[in-house]
């Protein structure tokens, strides 16, 4: 299929998928004429790589896990261990926040507020 035809399947734009692309997330081949030309595969593919996205996983994150999960015995269970992992770094991200805003907090009516804490 066409990237038009893909873009409008797949909800996404054409340079999002140019783009995806570029950094190797999707493979079109060229025809004789120049156009490009995707599998149907590409359609559910792209679906899920918008879903990864939306649920906090990078780019990156979604091309080094993709063909692991293509492969996995039981994408079910192997989804649910990316998630958990994702739990993990949102938890440990979390936890430095919190002792970010609990240092700014010490520091609001500070004389100084960029001198270091003690």
């Amino acid at each position: 299929m066409r990237i038009g035809e893909l873009a409008t399947q797949a909800g996404l734009t054409r340079d999002t998928i140019r783009f995806y692309e570029k950094i190797g997330l999707v493979t079109g081949r060229r025809l004789d004429n120049g156009y490009r030309d995707f599998p149907p595969e590409a359609v559910p593919w792209l679906q899920y790589v918008r879903t990864a996205q939306t649920l906090g996983f990078s780019l990156a994150e979604i091309a080094r896990t993709g063909e692991e999960l293509r492969d996995a015995p039981d994408t079910a269970e192997a989804l649910s261990a990316l998630f958990e992992e994702k739990i993990k770094a949102i938890d440990a991200r979390m936890t430095q926040l919190a002792a970010l805003r609990a240092d700014l907090v010490a520091r609001v009516g500070t004389g100084c507020p960029l001198r270091a804490a003690g």
